[in-house]
């Protein structure tokens, strides 16, 4: 009994610091969104979490008034841009990685080592190439500087993850498909893709954060405010009044950020297996 009650008291324990720990995490979300429903003079002028009234005029005014866009377009530009992006980049990272992991060709060893090294270099420093190049194909002012290195697999961190995942799979599936008459492509849709699951998930909810909150990407690419994405229509809407109003900027915030909070905790489990299988060996 004594034992017994030990483990309930330790239980107890270790869920009140993980509910203590997660209200800390947690608390700049909490504190941003009822800010979303206070005035200048009460977020500067007081330390009180809760609004003196709840109102939806932040909301309101807020989702209308940006370079005469609303939030709607800008919403809508978003998508655009990181569904197609990441599913560009999920296609094309797995059939790369599945050609390092499963094929013998020449140089193959220099070749993933170069693709690795690339990781190495900061975007800051690729930026001016990439501009002068997009912008001799005419490309600057759309989304095609997004949509065609994800096309192509220029994403060396979701093909290492990738090639570690598809070593823990067993090669033995694959010899039994080639006996039951399926050809490379066919063994990789069929056998291979569904036992990706897991880490084309973790690779697509990555890439899906990194495009939707990239702020540096379409401030160069994207001229028009007609194509900004969300992160540049925060900004816009910080830069469009002389007297910043923090309760509407709060409130689009709130809203831009929904989103991926709701993408994480939906697909959570398969982002947290294909984190914790992705460096198995078989």
């Amino acid at each position: 009994m004594i034992s017994r009650g030990r483990k309930i008291t330790n239980k107890v324990f270790q869920y009140l610091i993980i509910a203590i720990v997660g209200v800390m995490l947690l608390y700049p979300i909490i504190w941003m969104f009822f800010a979303t429903f206070k005035t200048n003079k009460e977020i500067f002028g007081s330390v009180a979490l809760l609004p003196q009234i709840f109102s939806l005029d932040n909301y309101i005014s807020g989702w209308t008034s940006s370079g005469g866009m609303s939030y709607t377009d800008f919403f809508r530009n978003t998508f655009i841009l990181t569904i197609p992006n990441t599913l560009l980049t999920v296609c094309s990272s797995s059939i790369v990685a599945y050609g390092f992991a499963r094929f013998r060709f020449k140089f193959k060893s220099t070749l993933f080592g170069l693709l690795i090294a690339t990781l190495m270099l900061p975007s800051s420093v690729i930026i001016i190439p990439r501009y002068i190049l997009f912008n001799s194909f005419g490309w600057v002012n759309t989304y095609l500087p997004f949509y065609v290195p994800s096309a192509l697999a220029c994403h060396p961190f979701f093909v290492f993850m990738l090639v570690q995942f598809l070593r823990g799979i067993p090669k033995e599936l694959d010899e039994s498909a080639s006996m039951d008459g399926c050809g490379s492509f066919r063994t990789f849709v069929q056998i291979l893709v569904p036992l990706m699951k897991p880490a084309l998930f973790s690779a697509g909810l990555f890439q899906f954060l990194w495009t939707y909150n990239d702020y540096f990407g379409p401030l160069i690419f994207v001229n028009s405010v007609k194509k900004y994405p969300i992160s540049l229509a925060l900004r816009l809407s910080l830069d469009s009044e002389s007297v910043v109003i923090w309760g509407k900027i709060m409130a689009l915030a709130f809203i831009a950020v929904l989103p991926v909070m709701i993408l994480f905790f939906l697909a959570q489990k398969y982002f947290v297996e294909g984190i914790a299988t992705t460096g198995l060996k078989g």
